[in-house]
């Protein structure tokens, strides 16, 4: 063995592993209430052509039965949880309503071809950049809310966060991932 190799090595041995300081707490207070969080989301929003409708919860069906077949969109999409049973539940006949049901091998033409709008959860919003915070899973896969043209995310107002930061504090993400 090489005198260098040698020394090298005793080196590595030599070194104890460093203790890594905890990282301080990231946290940009914004001291916004629930109405200014709400209005800074619908203008960051618009700014990238997205819309926001305020309404009470159990009425999004009622608006999207209302709104979107005058804008030309009939075929929709859901998953196959507790939002896709309440849009079946109370969805207008004017609907052609499908379930992301199959693989995407299995349908993938339709899928880019044959659905107007996709109709999906949202797990919060992050107010300081207007942005949704999906959380994909079986009953709402990815896709739904990449492929279709027309995306309704739904977001309780009471998960609207100031940014990312209050979100990961507020939900113990550092213990545990959602």
């Amino acid at each position: 063995m090489s005198e260098t190799r040698n020394r090298i090595l005793e080196r590595l041995r030599g070194n104890r592993p460093r203790q890594v300081p905890e990282p301080a707490a990231y946290r940009k207070p914004l001291d916004w209430d629930r109405e200014r969080r709400i209005a800074e989301f619908s203008a960051r929003m618009r700014a990238v052509r997205g819309e926001v409708h305020r309404m009470a919860r159990g009425d999004w069906v009622d608006w999207v039965n209302a709104e979107l077949p005058q804008r030309g969109m009939r075929r929709a999409l859901v998953g196959n949880g507790p939002i896709a049973r309440e849009f079946a539940e109370a969805a207008s006949d004017a609907f052609e309503l499908s379930r992301y049901d199959q693989t995407i091998d299995q349908w993938k033409g339709r899928l880019f071809d044959g659905i107007d709008f996709a109709i999906t959860g949202s797990l919060a919003g992050l107010a300081e950049s207007g942005s949704l915070v999906l959380w994909p899973n079986a009953e709402e896969p990815r896709l739904m809310s990449l492929v279709p043209p027309l995306h309704v995310a739904l977001l309780d107002a009471d998960q609207l966060f100031e940014n990312f930061a209050e979100l990961i504090a507020r939900g113990d993400w550092a213990r545990r991932m959602p």
